[in-house]
């Protein structure tokens, strides 16, 4: 099985997958607006620019997904604490690069450190309020 972080914007999922590319690198695998729908003509111009489905794979074997809401459709952003995306680079340079890199703009959380428990870890919401989790182990190497 595989398991893929799906994460839902208010209209910025294109600007916000933009920057996790810039941080990332590589390019998209789908960009497709609410536009390119069958029937979507009766939505509001305004969303019909709205992403319908995003995807930029990361890493070996993830790809990050994401959709904006679409307000008229009754749909709701409520942005809460109940997921994070976790990342297990290969290097603690590489690690570093992608909590500083990620968490500009953001609110750290936890600052990326050496941790009791024995990993380097950090944990922040980034700009666009999508919660992250760097770790590394150098034992693992996750």
């Amino acid at each position: 099985m595989k398991v893929n972080p799906y994460l839902n914007f208010d209209g910025n999922a294109e600007k916000a997958f933009n920057f996790y590319k810039s941080i990332f690198g590589g390019e998209f695998i789908a960009n497709m607006k609410m536009s390119d729908a069958p029937n979507t003509e009766k939505l509001p111009k305004e969303e019909q620019k709205r992403t319908m489905h995003i995807s930029l794979p990361i890493g070996n074997d993830t790809i990050l997904m994401a959709s904006d809401i679409v307000p008229s459709m009754g749909h709701i952003l409520n942005k809460g604490n109940n997921m994070y995306v976790s990342l297990h680079p290969e290097s603690r340079e590489e690690a570093d690069r992608l909590f500083n890199g990620l968490s500009t703009g953001g609110d750290i959380e936890m600052p990326i450190e050496d941790q009791f428990w024995g990993d380097y870890f950090g944990s922040f919401s980034d700009k666009f309020g999508i919660k992250w989790m760097v770790n590394y182990n150098e034992q693992n190497k996750q």
